[in-house]
Formats: C-alpha cells, structure tokens, sequence
C-alpha cells in the first residue's frame, strides 16, 4: 500500500509507522519536513500536498495541537485555534483528499483519550477529540467507493509522558507498540465508523 502519514516524523506518527507490515510505502508529511511540506489549516497546501503525491491507498492524520489551560481563563481565540489545528486540520485532510484515496482504501485521524477520560486544563483537547470522533462515525456512512475512515483515540504515550508530566494523574501511560497497532487495525484491516481506543 501507498501510504501517506501526516505527522509522521511526531510521537504518534512514529507509532503509527511502526505498527505496519513490512512492504508499504509510507509518505510522510509535516509542516516543516518530511517527504512533502504541508499546513493543514491552508486548503490550497492541502490540495497542492494531493496533486503533487497523486493517488495513494490511506491517509494517517496523527497531527493536530489543542489548547491547554485552565477553562475560567481560556479565550474564545484560545479555544478556536485548538479546533482550527487539530479538528479541521485532519478534517480538511479527509475533505480535500477523497478523490485521491483508491477505491478501498482508508482515512485515518488521531482523537484521543480527553473526549471521555477529562482531565484539568483539558477542556479544548476534549471537545477537539469528541468532535473528531464524532466527525468519523458521520462520515462512515457516506464515503464514497468503499473506503472506510477511522478514528485512533489513544492514552498519553510512554514516549510523551515527560512533556506532559502531571497534566495526566493516575493514568497509565501506553506503549508505542499498543497504539502501532491500532493504527494497523484501522489502515490494514476491514473495520470502518469506528473509535479505535488504546488506552
């Protein structure tokens, strides 16, 4: 499979990439490297991201930040970046790039732990991870030629534990190998319309 992951050079992307069978080729994107540059919140990068790559068979979101703080002194502006990056980022991905995914083949995004385990100073991350899962779950329904798009809602991973040091109390942090293959669940198996949880 042809196969492109937006974010790939970051801590899930990495994840995602590993999780794969050997044999595929995998595209990676970023804003600022990998194989090909893209800003998500830019339509017309996404769309000259898509002509320039041409047909693939699955597109991997793992990218996108939220605003964290506290909710008493968070900004509708605060609040509205973390949707425009991390929500209609990996949307505009599955938007923008329907006619250049193969017949059968997948859209991925990331959402991720906050839309059902809340935590403090967590508020946009949790509505930019229940819209994206809301999002797949719609959408399912209604893509065209078969192919099937996915959400992956992991934990905090081992990998970004110290950055996030004491924003996550009492949970246990996932392995790298756990979210690989959720991500391989979703591009290399069957199912569709579905919350792929690893938590």
């Amino acid at each position: 499979m042809r196969v492109l992951v937006v974010g790939g050079a970051g801590t899930v992307g990495q994840a995602a990439i590993g999780g794969f069978s050997k044999g595929h080729e995998i595209i990676i994107a970023g804003r600022t490297s990998g194989d090909v540059t893209v800003d998500l919140q830019d339509e017309k990068s996404v769309a000259a991201m898509y002509a320039k790559l041409g047909k693939v068979d699955a597109v991997v979101a793992a990218t996108g930040h939220s605003h964290f703080g506290p909710v008493a002194e968070m900004t509708p502006t605060q609040f509205l970046d973390g949707l425009k990056d991390k929500v209609m980022g990996q949307i505009n991905l599955v938007l923008l790039g329907m006619k250049n995914v193969n017949d059968g083949g997948s859209f991925t995004l990331t959402s991720g732990i906050l839309s059902h385990e809340p935590i403090r100073q967590g508020s946009n991350a949790a509505a930019c991870d229940g819209a994206l899962d809301s999002f797949v779950i719609g959408a399912a329904i209604e893509m065209p030629r078969g192919i099937r798009i996915n959400a992956v809602s992991p934990g905090l991973l081992e990998a970004a534990e110290k950055k996030y040091e004491g924003y996550f109390p009492g949970h246990r942090p996932v392995s790298n190998r756990e979210v690989g293959l959720a991500f391989a669940k979703s591009v290399e198996g069957a199912v569709t319309g579905q919350v792929i949880r690893c938590e």
